[in-house]
C-alpha cells in the first residue's frame, strides 16, 4: 500500500507527546512502565519535526469540517506551555481553515492562572484526574515521595472554573470504590462538576497471559454496585444537569443508537496511540512491540490505520465474542466491553469473557425501566429529565434559551438530556 493510500472515513490518535514520563507516580498507573520499549536515556520529548509531521499529516488524513486532537501522557504539562502554543500555530498553518478542537488529559499539578488562560484562550477541552475528596484521592494519587497530590489538583479545579476553561473529570474506580461511590459523585457535583467519567481499575498481575488482578483491582460486582449507587443518585435528581459518560452512552444505546464510546462499540481499531517518536500502536491499551502499526515518519496514518493487521484487530472485537456474549440481552449496549478486558472464562467455559461482565450485566437489569422511560421520552420529542418528575422528584430545571452556538460540551438547548455534540450538535 503506497503512501498516496487515503480514506474517506475518519479516526482518533490518541498523541502521548511525552511518552510516559509523570510528576506523579499513582499506584495503579499502567503507562509507566512504557519506558521500557525506549532506549535508556531517552528524554521522551516530541521532536519539533515529529510534531510539525504529526500535525500536518493528521489534518490532511481528516476528511471532516472540523478536527479533533487529543493530547495525553504521561503528563503533558511537563513539555511546557510553549510547546503548545507552537501546537496551536501548527494547527492554524495547515487546517485550511477548518475549526480545531483540542483535548487535553492532566493530572493538574503544574497547572497555574497562564496555563488555564491558554487553555481558556484557545477552547481546549480539559480532563482533570480527580479520585473524589482528599482522604480517597490520595489513596493513590501519589508522587515520586509518596505524598498525596490532592491539594494541587483541588487548586487546579479552582483555577480552570476561574478561567471558565471547559473541563471534565476522570475518575478511576477501584477496589474501595463501591463502598464510596455516593460520597466521591457528591463531592464532584459539590464541586461544580457537570462532566464526569469513571473507569474501572482493572491490571492484571504479571503478564497478559495472567487471570489474577492486582489488590488495587476493583472487582465485577464492585463495579456494577458502584455505577448502581451513582446511577440512582444521578437519576433521581440531575438528569440534564450532569452528564456521566457511560449514562450518556447506555441512554443512546437504549434509543437504537450504536454506543460512540471505543469500550461499548461493536469494533475498535478507530482510535489507535502514538507515542513521542512517531511510533504508532493499535491502541491505548496496546502499546506493546507486537502491536506496532509503524512509525508517522515512515508512514502515512492511513497507511497505519487501515492496515490489514489494524482492520482485523478492530473486527476481532465483534468475531471472537464467545457464545455467551452473543446470546446476551444486552449485546446491543456492551459489545463485549473493551477487549483487554477479556481474559476469563463463561459459566461454560468458553475464553474470552469480559472480567467485568458480572458486574456491567448487574448495573444494566438496574438501569433498563429508568433508561426505558427515558428513550420514550426522547422519542416523544420530550426531555430525558422528565424522568424525573415521573419519580416524585424535584422538578426538572426549565429549559434556558441559549445565546449564540452552545459548547460541544454544554446540554442539549432542545432539552433531550444530552450533550449537544451527541444531539443537535450532530
Amino acid at each position: 500500500m503506497g503512501s498516496s493510500f487515503t480514506a474517506t472515513r475518519s479516526f482518533h490518535v490518541m498523541t502521548k507527546p511525552i511518552g510516559p514520563l509523570c510528576n506523579l507516580d499513582c499506584r495503579y498507573c499502567f503507562y509507566l512502565e512504557k519506558e521500557k520499549l525506549f532506549p535508556e536515556g531517552e528524554n521522551y520529548r516530541m521532536s519539533d519535526e515529529v510534531l510539525e509531521t504529526y500535525i500536518r499529516k493528521y489534518i490532511q488524513s481528516q476528511h471532516t469540517p472540523e478536527l479533533s486532537f487529543a493530547w495525553q501522557g504521561g503528563e503533558p504539562t511537563l513539555l511546557g506551555l510553549d510547546f503548545f502554543r507552537k501546537v496551536v500555530a501548527l494547527q492554524r498553518r495547515y487546517a485550511g481553515g477548518r475549526r480545531v478542537h483540542n483535548s487535553f488529559q492532566t493530572n493538574g499539578t503544574n497547572l497555574d492562572d497562564a496555563w488555564c488562560e491558554f487553555f481558556a484562550r484557545e477552547h481546549f477541552l480539559i480532563g482533570l484526574s480527580v479520585d473524589g475528596p482528599e482522604h480517597i484521592h490520595n489513596r493513590y494519587r501519589v508522587n515520586r515521595a509518596g505524598a498525596g497530590s490532592f491539594e494541587q489538583v483541588f487548586q487546579a479545579l479552582e483555577l480552570l472554573k476561574k478561567h471558565r476553561v471547559e473541563f471534565n473529570t476522570l475518575t478511576c474506580v477501584t477496589r474501595q470504590s463501591p463502598d464510596e461511590a455516593v460520597e466521591i459523585y457528591d463531592f464532584l457535583k459539590a464541586q461544580g462538576v457537570t462532566f464526569m467519567q469513571f473507569i474501572p481499575i482493572v491490571e492484571r498481575v504479571g503478564d497478559l497471559s495472567s487471570d489474577e488482578v492486582t489488590s488495587w483491582s476493583v472487582s465485577p460486582e464492585g463495579f456494577g454496585a458502584f455505577l448502581c449507587a451513582v446511577f440512582d443518585e444521578w437519576a433521581g435528581r440531575d438528569v440534564g444537569r450532569i452528564f456521566v459518560n457511560l449514562f450518556d452512552v447506555a441512554l443512546s444505546a437504549w434509543c437504537g443508537d450504536e454506543p460512540n464510546l471505543c469500550t461499548f462499540s461493536k469494533r475498535c481499531g478507530q482510535a489507535v496511540a502514538m507515542e513521542h517518536d512517531g511510533g504508532v500502536y493499535s491502541c491505548d491499551h496496546y502499546v506493546y512491540p507486537e502491536h506496532k502499526l509503524g512509525n508517522l515518519m515512515e508512514k502515512s496514518l492511513e497507511e497505519m490505520v487501515y492496515s490489514p493487521a489494524q482492520v482485523q484487530f478492530g473486527r476481532d472485537k465483534s468475531e471472537t465474542l464467545p457464545a455467551y456474549c452473543t446470546a446476551c440481552e444486552f449485546l446491543f449496549v456492551c459489545n463485549g466491553e473493551c477487549p483487554k478486558h477479556r481474559f476469563i472464562k463463561t459459566p461454560g467455559g468458553e475464553p474470552g469473557l469480559n472480567y467485568l461482565c458480572a458486574g456491567y450485566k448487574t448495573f444494566f437489569k438496574h438501569i433498563d425501566p429508568a433508561m426505558k422511560k427515558m428513550a420514550e421520552l426522547v422519542r416523544n420529542g420530550r426531555p430525558a429529565a422528565d424522568i424525573m418528575n415521573k419519580a416524585g422528584a424535584i422538578p426538572a430545571a426549565p429549559q434556558v434559551p441559549m445565546v449564540g452556538t452552545p459548547k460541544r460540551n454544554d446540554p442539549c438547548p432542545c432539552g433531550s438530556g444530552r450533550k449537544f455534540k451527541k444531539c443537535c450538535g450532530k
